[in-house]
């Protein structure tokens, strides 16, 4: 039996003027590991909330659900809470309580478990996620990685049958998101549990499921395995085969469609096989930019408490007008820290910054400093009832023409199309853009940008990143932190690796990523003994190509 059935199921936003799902039929057998992929604003999220049905969006639904063999409006909540478990992008979306075991007991104690019971689910669940170091922490004091683990454990706790994850990755460094989906798939494989996944980052994903679906435009275009899907979109030249693991995008140019390969050693094995000439690829030259310096730190020194430690220790960091620079590091590094301190919204203990070679005094207005700081979260930055509302508040502080501005911004973002639309209805993308083009309206002189690439398909990337390259040649200082370690390769000028406070490192983006063995592009670590400082896809590809011709 079918652990959930889906049948022709369609839906419908209040005042849609399309279906956002469109006739959707499928079926996921128990114990499988299923993987859904799409486009961003397919309807993935959509069709994943009507899976469980207290999350189940508003709107005109038509069609059904099914789960164990009966409809799932006929099953109760409380079997729906402890059968269907369900993880969210955002962490902090998720979490209820103060402290790490409150939390792992919320969902027993809901219930009304009794204390035995309780705690020695809640005790087993600690030691299986390695969560032991932080039972008695506040939840606050969690990285990123650590609260979408704490996610999960709580999930666990009840032993679902079924667990659904919505982009569960999207706001973990490589590391932890690798460390993540491995848990996700040692729960399959080791305990039965059947699992939908949504993700965006494939590498590590593509490869854990045995079955992948396709969405695009509220319908599943392809049901099919891991390499199914993988050929099947390169053949039909979607633009979502640039969303396949990386060793798929070299083989199926190079002649390997039939079966790709989806792993980097799979990926490694095949150029192994093809012979090539090893050859060394020159070191990128040093961008020639503006280089006028519009922000530079010296020694910044940061805690949040009085007692607490040190998240800044002695930081040093310069930025130029005409440039993108990258910023990586593990969670809980203290990235999002620093971009609080550049923009003014914290105050370092010690140290010194400028803006336009000016030293900036302990209180500064990033207003007034022309410095705009985008969170990780969008959605922070709106409060009116249309994009279009929201650009006009923006460019109404500085601009002696709203309405030309207003134009501008929306078409360097792409957005003419969601003006008239709630910025809370658009996709991540469309909402990462539209926030952009409201704080590009304060015509800022320095953009920090906290994971703004998060929840974005690759289409929308590669469109992403040509506006940030669009806006460092209109003399912006652009500084990029981000997880993802593909796109700081293209676009990044320069790349900086923040560890233990300070940046330990920094080079151009090539020489940065091809010194490393972790942080560093599944492109490099495929191709690195074929191709020495190779980086990216698409000149592996273009390589191997050539080389084949020519022989």
């Amino acid at each position: 039996m079918a652990c959930i059935k889906v049948e022709d199921l369609s839906f419908t936003y209040p005042n849609g003027k399309k279906r956002a799902l469109d006739g959707v039929s499928f079926e996921v057998r128990r114990g499988e590991f299923l993987l859904l992929i799409g486009a961003s604003g397919c309807g993935k999220s959509t069709l994943l909330r009507h899976l469980k049905s207290v999350l189940a969006p508003h709107g005109s639904t038509e069609g059904r659900v099914c789960f164990d063999g009966r409809p799932l409006s006929e099953v109760p909540d409380r079997e729906q809470a402890e059968r269907i478990g369900f993880v969210f992008q955002h962490p902090d979306d998720q979490i209820v309580t103060d402290k790490v075991w409150h939390e792992l007991a919320f969902g027993p104690e809901s219930l009304g478990w009794d204390n035995k019971r309780m705690r020695i689910r809640i005790a087993e669940m600690a030691s299986y996620f390695g969560l032991d170091p932080y039972f008695d922490s506040d939840v606050a004091e969690l990285s990123g990685g650590q609260k979408q683990l704490l996610n999960l454990a709580s999930v666990m706790a009840l032993s679902p049958d079924l667990l659904v994850l919505d982009e569960p990755t999207s706001q973990l460094d490589p590391i932890a998101a690798a460390d993540f989906l491995g848990t996700v798939r040692k729960l399959n494989t080791e305990l039965g549990i059947t699992v939908i996944l949504c993700e965006h980052r494939l590498e590590e994903a593509m490869p854990a499921a045995d079955r992948v679906l396709v969405m695009e435009d509220g319908r599943l275009i392809f049901d099919g395995s891991p390499r199914g899907a993988a050929s099947a979109l390169f053949r039909a030249s979607s633009p979502m085969f640039r969303a396949m693991p990386t060793a798929a995008r070299i083989g199926c140019p190079a002649g390997f469609d039939e079966a790709p390969p989806l792993t980097v050693n799979e990926g490694r094995s095949l150029l192994a096989s093809l012979g090539l000439e090893p050859k060394l690829l020159p070191s990128a030259q040093k961008k020639e930019c503006e280089r006028r310096e519009r922000l530079r730190a010296e020694g910044l020194y940061f805690r949040y408490e009085k007692n607490s430690a040190d998240v800044l220790k002695g930081l040093g960091v310069t930025l130029y007008g005409g440039e993108i620079y990258g910023l990586v590091g593990g969670n809980g590094a203290g990235k999002s820290t620093l971009l609080s301190v550049l923009s003014g919204e914290n105050r370092p203990y010690r140290g010194k910054l400028f803006s336009n070679g000016k030293r900036l005094r302990e209180s500064f207005g990033a207003f007034e400093e022309r410095i705009a700081h985008l969170s990780q979260d969008p959605r922070t930055v709106f409060s009116k009832e249309s994009v279009k509302e929201e650009l006009f508040s923006a460019a109404q502080l500085r601009s002696s023409d709203p309405e030309a501005a207003v134009t501008a911004a929306a078409r360097l973002m792409e957005i003419e199309g969601v003006m008239e639309r709630d910025p809370f209805d658009l996709s991540g993308g469309e909402q990462q853009r539209a926030a952009i083009a409201k704080v590009l309206l304060t015509e800022p002189e320095v953009l920090l940008l906290d994971e703004p690439t998060k929840g974005m398909d690759a289409s929308v990337k590669a469109v992403f990143g040509d506006k940030l390259r669009a806006l460092a040649g209109m003399g912006i200082a652009v500084l990029l932190v981000s997880h993802d370690i593909e796109f700081c390769a293209e676009y990044a000028d320069r790349v900086g690796f923040l560890f233990d406070g300070s940046i330990v490192s920094e080079n151009t983006a090539r020489e940065f990523f091809c010194e490393n063995t972790f942080y560093t592009t599944a492109a490099n670590r495929i191709a690195r003994d074929t191709y020495k400082n190779a980086l990216l896809t698409e000149e592996v590809t273009e390589l191997v190509l050539s080389e084949r011709k020519r022989s």
